[in-house]
């Protein structure tokens, strides 16, 4: 292969074996739209997985379209590119015979090369940050990827057999790193289970129990639900909280990255004015996720109310801990209309019971919940830490596979996992 070569197109260079080819992905695959198969089976495009059985996994929370003859027919080997989501590695070569979303590119085989091989390859590093720099869009979460910049992608191939022994090595490898994941998947499993029932004790309460009932309406002096339009988004500003942006307890920007102007930010001042300790509960889509603020250097999406405690009444503390309770959760539920998504109606939430114990009381559960909480926040973060060191391994091995860094029959497989504990 030629010095012109080892640039896919608008990606770094690569340093690829002298003996390896190149090919445009034209010469491979050709574009098939295949529609009104709806009886197949459903399939879907994971990042980390390529394409899987749609009803071999729990973790996915998409709906189906109703109308399912829009969706595209794929064989074994078709290559499967999720247009919006390409730049973060949503490609993959099938195993399977199913239909997969109308808005996809697939790709049917014309070439005699190894399916196992290209499925590593194309979903590798330097492939995953082509895909990236081909996609387009106004902002970095809204881009997509074409069939016509796909077409003349360099398709970097080493001769058939290596290939089979490329794969052979990480189909082993990677299942190896996978049981890892596995673990702490489960091990993070059961730390929400452990942190549910803590949290859950704190709102237990008997008959003997000190405690009064309010409505939601009484424990709050504040209430905002904005209703109106959301000021134009822009490339940086203001961080703007959707309720997509509220997971587990905290407002997470990393989740989708919007902004609005700086100069609109005072509008949303006029409009009230967020303090720290004022808690976020989403109202529909997801519905009952909350958060407590504590930087007011952010704006507001529909969707998200804002709820600040009666001090004299219920502490801040308390409020979000209620609503992230399980009781909390099931009150919200059980107000809820809709039927695919739930929602909750203001009129419906000012009424959410919230239980409150002597102040002396509630002050020594919720100290006792904090630092149980910590503990477990702090394994969290551990597993986190391990996860992600997993999945950089992971990539490391599949880039230098797939790159021809080292020969795969000589490799030491029992290091790709050091440095990882469980």
């Amino acid at each position: 292969m030629s010095d012109d070569d080892v640039r896919l197109s608008q990606g770094s260079p690569v340093s690829w074996p002298s003996h390896w080819r190149s090919t445009p992905l034209w010469s491979m695959f050709e574009r098939i739209k295949d529609v009104n198969h709806p009886e197949e089976d459903l399939l879907s495009v994971y990042r980390d997985h390529g394409v899987v059985r749609r009803d071999g996994r729990d973790d996915n929370f998409n709906k189906a379209a109703l109308d399912r003859s829009i969706y595209q027919l794929v064989h074994p080997g078709w290559l499967v590119v999720n247009r919006m989501k390409a730049w973060q590695g949503s490609v993959g070569i099938s195993s399977f015979r199913g239909i997969i979303s109308g808005h996809y590119i697939c790709f049917r085989p014309i070439h005699h090369e190894h399916d196992r091989f290209l499925n590593w390859l194309l979903r590798s590093g330097p492939y995953t940050a082509e895909y990236a720099a081909l996609s387009r869009g106004v902002r970095p979460n809204q881009v997509e990827i074409d069939n016509e910049w796909l077409r003349s992608l360099r398709i970097i191939l080493p001769p058939l057999e290596e290939q089979r022994r490329i794969a052979d090595f990480l189909d082993a490898e990677i299942s190896k790193l996978e049981v890892l994941d596995d673990r702490f998947n489960k091990l993070t499993g059961l730390l929400e289970e452990r942190k549910a029932a803590l949290i859950a004790a704190c709102f237990a309460f008997n008959a003997a129990d000190d405690v009064s009932v309010l409505p939601l309406r009484r424990a709050v002096k504040r209430w905002i639900d904005y209703r109106g339009a959301t000021p134009e988004k822009t490339e940086s500003g203001i961080p703007l909280v959707t309720a997509k942006n509220i997971r587990n307890g905290r407002i997470d920007l990393e989740v989708s990255r919007e902004f609005i102007a700086t100069d609109a930010y005072a509008d949303w001042m006029r409009r009230g004015l967020l303090e720290v300790n004022d808690v976020l509960l989403t109202t529909e889509a997801p519905l009952g996720q909350v958060a407590m603020v504590n930087d007011t250097f952010i704006a507001l999406a529909q969707r998200v109310i804002v709820l600040r405690a009666h001090q004299d009444v219920c502490s801040a503390e308390w409020l979000y801990w209620y609503l992230l309770s399980p009781q909390g959760q099931a009150e919200l539920e059980l107000r809820s209309t809709g039927s695919t998504a739930l929602g909750i109606k203001a009129d419906r939430l000012r009424g959410v019971p919230i239980p409150l114990p002597t102040l002396s009381e509630a002050t020594q559960r919720l100290g006792q919940l904090a630092d149980r909480v910590t503990q477990i926040e702090a394994l969290q973060r551990k597993l986190a830490e391990q996860r992600a060191l997993v999945a950089e391994r992971r990539q490391a091995l599949i880039t230098a596979a797939v790159t021809g860094q080292f020969d795969v029959t000589t490799a030491n497989g029992r290091n790709v996992t050091e440095g990882v504990t469980v």
